[in-house]
């Protein structure tokens, strides 16, 4: 089955076919890619994030995997497509990247198991799990804020139907250059066992994000900056940073914070024994 994407085509969302340099709909009508305007390729119930999977990442946090896979939700207010812009707020200034692959569900899944699980999927997708990591020292047990605020999901461009996760390539890029790069092969649990082990008390349904993790060198990202996660065989997800239009507002909840605890997650694990602290961008 061909890869499909959701975009806007004359106002309205609509789900099209790739074929080539065209997105073609339905009913015949058809934009150039480079014209259409992104929405993420599926309209989930709910977002759901597994924590650490990744060796790499586990290393460079100096850190033990767990016994099974621990996880956080993403408000479906996050998610945005390909070539919409991610927006840091006036106030905060540790925005990070982790480059991920989504998987979509296909079909209603509850009580599967691992090797049942690929019959529920209905592709997958690149993703970019961004976190605000201002606010990880109130969020960090829910990361609510964190990983939750609005534009910090953008998903896509497509909906790949027919792809074996094994041995694939994932890469980070931040103005062209190489900032992340793995392969699936890294990952502690695959896309198979990550959905058996959420449907045995959750339901999900068509639609429904899970996000498998990102490999090390999540690092802070600025206003101006351009970034894309690459995925051998799924295509190539890019967004702009921007700064937001209004500040944290200071008369309500916690503020933005620079403890240590912000700057070991946004700066990589070792970053007191590198003793640096990189500046901001103007």
């Amino acid at each position: 089955m061909p890869a499909t994407r959701r975009i806007l085509l004359d106002g309205y969302p609509t789900q099209v076919i790739e074929h080539g340099n065209e997105l073609v709909a339905g009913d015949g009508r058809s934009v150039a890619v480079d014209e259409a305007l992104h929405l993420a390729p599926c309209e989930p119930s709910k977002i759901i994030c597994i924590h650490l999977n990744y060796r790499s990442r586990v290393d460079e946090f100096m850190a033990k995997l767990p016994a099974a896979p621990t996880y956080f939700q993403k408000p479906i207010s996050s998610l945005c497509g390909h070539g919409a812009d991610v927006v840091r707020p006036e106030g905060c200034e540790w925005l990070n990247y982790e480059g991920e692959i989504a998987i979509v569900i296909g079909r209603t899944c509850r009580n599967v198991s691992p090797e049942e699980a690929g019959g529920y999927i209905a592709g997958y997708s690149v993703a970019n799990d961004y976190g605000l990591h201002d606010f990880r020292d109130t969020d960090a047990g829910s990361m609510l804020r964190v990983k939750g605020s609005d534009t910090l999901c953008p998903v896509g461009p497509s909906l790949v139907h027919d792809w074996d996760f094994r041995g694939k390539a994932i890469r980070t890029l931040v103005n062209g250059e190489v900032r992340q790069e793995a392969t699936t092969d890294e990952m502690q649990w695959d896309m198979h066992y990550l959905v058996a082990d959420l449907a045995r008390t959750i339901t999900l349904v068509p639609g429904d994000i899970i996000l498998s993790g990102t490999p090390a060198n999540s690092r802070t990202v600025y206003p101006g900056d351009v970034v894309t996660v690459e995925v051998e065989g799924l295509g190539s997800l890019t967004n702009t940073i921007v700064s937001g239009p209004t500040a944290i507002r200071d008369d309500v909840g916690a503020q933005p914070s620079e403890s240590e605890e912000v700057l070991s997650t946004a700066q990589g694990g070792d970053w007191e024994f590198r003793g640096i602290r990189p500046p901001q961008k103007p």
